[in-house]
């Protein structure tokens, strides 16, 4: 057969004689076990979708380019960020958390910023969202959350009584809360909103001195939200509103950008700070410690393929470069682990190996097999270490820096348990007219749920600001119980 044609052809490059008509056992006959092209279109077909992410599955992803703008190299010694101009190429993944696949994206929601840079010391993935909290500050709550956020097991619908009920039973989600149920809560676009690790991180120097660290990414377009009116009428008329903005800014040479800023903490500080620095529901006071500039974020290239860069992408909050380190934080501790795993059972344990998710640096590590490994699986070289066959060996400067722990080992909580001024600081920052519309928000959400809930959240609310669990209960027809302070 001549070469300068495109043939089609099997998963094994067979060619293909006939892809319109399958064989039959004559013209009118059945059809015969023996097309194997056709059980392999079949087949391959049935297995096309991997599971979706349990959370964050609705989502869209760019290419683009990190430079850093601001000398940071005395705070951390990760070659990404060691001296200004320096570009690392990078991905991004947009998305909501509780929808599905098809879910709409202008649903009031929190948003994924998921961001991996392809640095030279490897892959660090930076996993954070739009808002700088989040609802619980312990990752053993996680699962029974995002149970709430999902479909009620009996009626396989959404139930807003569930969501109240745990929210109510659970302060510490009232400054996610009312972030979320705030103008905020909808950005216009993926591109009119900021991002933020949430979490606290650890950064550490040439000199093995540490410091504690939040990220922030400042949207440069600006910030923009929906009402909850245009967000209705947007989900029902373009449920992929938000995918479809980044794709068509990105093709027509408008590329979205947010600069970088972070608020450093010295280690010592963490001892003595009124809040607890590690706890992911609340946020540092930007007068304690001020943003400073680290460099700014591109995007520039939309994926070939959605499947293969955007729903394969695989991040981890566990992806570190030397230099850079988790903190104490319970959230985070236990998305060190999840994450990975969830990768693990959703696209394999080679998912690391995939065009989107490897690294530009070599990969040099003892791990083999497993399902679809689509290397070279690393030949005849050995599979164990320490060996005599010049295997990779251990990087001892890439240690993380250490920090003191101490205690005895049980199940505790944090030990500060004012989940009521964050919340109630950030109710009293907004306008009259945002305060009116977080009210009619928090109403129209709460309406339909039981009246233990709402008086439970109405007291929830109350602690945070007497304004604030006033209106609502008056919006819900609920008294405030007399003795709430």
């Amino acid at each position: 057969m001549a070469q300068d044609k495109k043939y089609l052809t099997t998963s094994t490059g067979t060619p293909v004689s006939d892809n319109q008509n399958s064989q039959t056992a004559g013209a009118q006959g059945p059809t015969l076990i023996q097309d194997v092209h056709l059980l392999e279109k079949l087949a391959h077909f049935n297995r096309e979708r991997v599971p979706e992410r349990v959370v964050h599955a609705k989502g869209g992803g760019a290419y683009g380019t990190f430079e850093v703008t601001n000398d940071v190299s005395k705070y951390t010694k990760a070659d990404f960020l060691s001296e200004v101009g320096k570009k690392t190429d990078m991905f991004i993944r947009f998305s909501t958390v509780a929808g599905e696949l098809g879910s709409a994206d202008t649903v009031r929601d929190p948003r994924g910023f998921a961001v991996k840079f392809y640095t030279n010391e490897g892959n660090y993935d930076l996993v954070g969202n739009n808002t700088p909290i989040f609802f619980i500050r312990d990752a053993i709550k996680f699962p029974d959350f995002i149970h709430t956020q999902k479909r009620n097991p009996r009626t396989h619908l959404k139930d807003p009584d569930a969501v109240w009920d745990f929210w109510s039973l659970s302060p510490e989600s009232l400054h996610q809360v009312t972030y979320l149920m705030g103008d905020r809560g909808i950005p216009a676009t993926w591109r009119h909103m900021n991002g933020y690790g949430s979490h606290t991180f650890r950064w550490t120097n040439d000199e093995g001195e540490s410091v504690w660290v939040k990220y922030h990414f400042k949207t440069d377009q600006g910030i923009k939200n929906l009402t909850n009116d245009v967000a209705d009428k947007m989900a029902g008329e373009n449920p992929d509103y938000h995918i479809e903005d980044l794709y068509n800014a990105i093709e027509k040479g408008d590329y979205p950008s947010w600069t970088l800023y972070v608020q450093i903490m010295p280690e010592e500080d963490a001892k003595t700070y009124r809040f607890n620095p590690f706890d992911v529901t609340k946020t540092w006071s930007h007068k304690d410690y001020p943003l400073i500039e680290v460099g700014r974020m591109t995007l520039n290239k939309n994926p070939e393929n959605y499947f293969a860069e955007v729903e394969q992408a695989a991040f981890s909050p566990g992806n570190f470069v030397p230099g850079i380190s988790a903190s104490p934080d319970k959230m985070l501790q236990g998305r060190l682990f999840s994450y990975a795993d969830a990768h693990r059972y959703r696209i394999g344990a080679n998912h690391t190996a995939l065009p989107v998710n490897r690294p530009k640096v070599e990969v040099n590590n003892y791990q083999r097999d497993g399902y679809l490994r689509f290397d070279g699986n690393n030949g005849g070289a050995p599979n164990y270490e320490p060996n005599s066959l010049n295997g990779p060996k251990e990087v001892p400067e890439a240690k993380p820096a250490s920090y003191e722990v101490n205690g005895f080992a049980e199940a505790v909580g944090y030990d500060d348990e004012d989940h009521y001024q964050q919340a109630g600081d950030l109710f009293r920052l907004m306008s009259d007219e945002e305060k009116d519309r977080l009210i009619e928000t928090v109403v129209d959400f709460m309406n339909p749920v039981r009246q233990e809930v709402k008086e439970r959240q109405v007291q929830n609310f109350y602690k945070c600001d007497p304004e604030y669990g006033r209106r609502v209960a008056e919006g819900l027809g609920v008294a405030v119980p007399e003795g709430v302070k």
